[in-house]
C-alpha cells in the first residue's frame, strides 16, 4: 500500500481511532484530537509532504473498511440504517483526525517561517550594521545566497511610504529580480522602511535593473547606489555610501531618481571639514542678508545660475525671470558679496559656498 517512503509512525493510532469510532459511532475526544496535531507537527519538522500524508491516510481508510465493526443501528430490521451510521462514524471520524493532523503540521510550518523569517532579519541587521563576527557572518550570508568573499555593492531604495517585506510593493520587486536574475547570488530586502538589494559587485546590471524597478514600482521614489566593496565590510560600507547619497539627494534637491555614490564623492569632501565649510558660507553669503527679502531669493537665484552652466537665459527660464531682472540679482549679489558670479576666478568659490548652504541647510540654520 505505501510507495513513498512515509514512515508508518505518522499513522499511529489511526486503526484504533477509525475502529473506535466504527462499533461506538462517536466523535475523537480532546486527548485523540491533540495526538492528531503532534503527529502532523511531527511530520512537517521531518519534512515529510503533506499531501502524501494525506493520501496515506486516505489509503488506510480504505484498507480498513471491510475490516470495521457495524455501529449499532436503530433496529434489527435496520440493516441499511446501520450501515449509514456505520460510514457516517468512520467517514466523520477520519475526517476529524485528518483536520487535526493537518492543523498540527500547518501549525509547525508556520512556526518554521516565522523562525527562518527572524534568521534571516537577525542576519540583515547584523550585515548592514557590522555587529556580528565576520567570520560567522559569512558562514550564515551562504543560507541567504549571498558569497561575501567577494565584493558586493547596495542600492537602496526610498519611496513615499515604508516598506516591510511583506508589502506588494516589495514582492514585485522582487518577482521581476528573480524572474530576471534568479540564478544569481542576490538579496533583496528591507531596512527602516527602505527596499535594499545587496548584488556582487561586478554585476552592474542587476542594481541598474533593481533601480528602474524600484523607481517604478515607488511610483517615483528615490534609489542610490553605492559602491562595490569586498568582504562582509564592504556590504556595510556600500549600504553606508548609498544611505549617505539618499541624504544628500534630499538636502541638495537632487532630482535624478538613481544615484551613484562614485558620481557624489565630492560632497562627502567638501564636508568633511565642516567647521571651515560653514566659515565659507558666512564669509562669503553671509552679506545677503541685508538684501530686500533676505538672502533665499539671491541663494535661489545662484543656485539655478550655476546649474544652468552660468547661461543666463537658462537660469531666467528655470526662475521664471526675464534675462534683465536675473542680470539684475547677480549684479546685486556682486555688490553685497564682491564677487562676480560671471568672474571664473570668484565662481569657484561662491559655487562652492552655494552647495555649502545647502548642505548645510542656510539660511534657515545658522552653521
Amino acid at each position: 500500500m505505501r510507495d513513498r517512503g512515509i514512515p508508518d509512525d505518522y499513522l499511529k493510532g489511526y486503526a484504533d481511532i477509525l475502529t473506535e469510532a466504527s462499533a461506538t459511532g462517536r466523535r475523537l475526544c480532546r486527548d485523540e484530537l491533540e495526538s492528531r496535531r503532534m503527529l502532523g507537527e511531527r511530520a512537517a519538522e521531518n519534512g515529510q509532504g503533506l499531501r502524501g500524508l494525506i493520501v496515506d491516510h486516505l489509503s488506510a481508510t480504505r484498507a480498513l473498511w471491510t475490516r470495521l465493526p457495524a455501529a449499532p443501528g436503530p433496529g434489527p430490521e435496520s440493516g441499511a440504517a446501520g450501515v449509514r451510521a456505520t460510514a457516517t462514524a468512520v467517514l466523520t471520524a477520519a475526517e476529524q483526525a485528518i483536520d487535526a493532523f493537518a492543523e498540527g503540521y500547518e501549525r509547525a510550518q508556520k512556526l518554521a517561517v516565522r523562525k527562518e523569517e527572524a534568521a534571516r532579519r537577525e542576519f540583515i541587521d547584523d550585515l548592514l550594521y557590522g555587529r556580528s563576527d565576520l567570520g560567522r557572518l559569512s558562514e550564515r550570508a551562504e543560507r541567504f545566497g549571498l558569497r561575501l568573499a567577494r565584493a558586493h555593492a547596495v542600492a537602496v531604495a526610498a519611496g513615499p511610504e515604508p516598506y516591510d517585506d511583506a508589502h506588494p510593493v516589495v514582492r514585485r520587486v522582487e518577482g521581476v529580480l528573480n524572474a530576471r536574475f534568479g540564478d544569481r547570488h542576490i538579496l533583496l530586502t528591507t531596512k527602516d522602511g527602505r527596499l535594499v538589494c545587496v548584488a556582487p559587485g561586478d554585476q552592474d546590471d542587476v542594481l541598474r535593473f533593481f533601480g528602474k524597478q524600484a523607481y517604478a514600482a515607488t511610483d517615483g521614489g528615490r534609489v542610490a547606489v553605492g559602491r562595490p566593496h569586498p568582504g562582509a565590510g564592504g556590504v556595510v560600507h556600500s549600504y553606508e555610501e548609498a544611505l549617505g547619497a539618499l541624504d544628500l539627494a534630499e538636502r541638495m534637491a537632487l532630482d535624478s531618481p538613481v544615484l551613484h555614490a562614485a558620481d557624489l564623492l565630492v560632497f562627502p569632501v567638501l564636508t568633511r571639514d565642516r567647521q571651515a565649510m560653514a566659515d565659507l558660507v558666512r564669509t562669503t553669503l553671509g552679506p545677503l542678508r541685508e538684501a530686500r527679502g533676505g538672502a533665499v531669493p539671491l541663494l535661489e537665484t545662484l543656485t539655478a545660475y550655476f546649474d544652468a552652466g552660468c547661461v543666463a537665459a537658462e537660469a531666467a527660464r528655470r526662475l521664471s525671470l526675464s534675462v534683465r531682472a536675473l542680470t539684475y540679482r547677480l549684479e546685486r549679489i556682486h555688490r553685497l558679496t564682491g564677487a562676480d558670479p560671471s568672474d571664473p576666478m570668484h565662481r569657484y568659490t561662491l559655487q562652492t559656498a552655494v552647495i555649502g548652504a545647502r548642505l548645510l541647510d542656510w539660511p534657515s540654520k545658522e552653521p
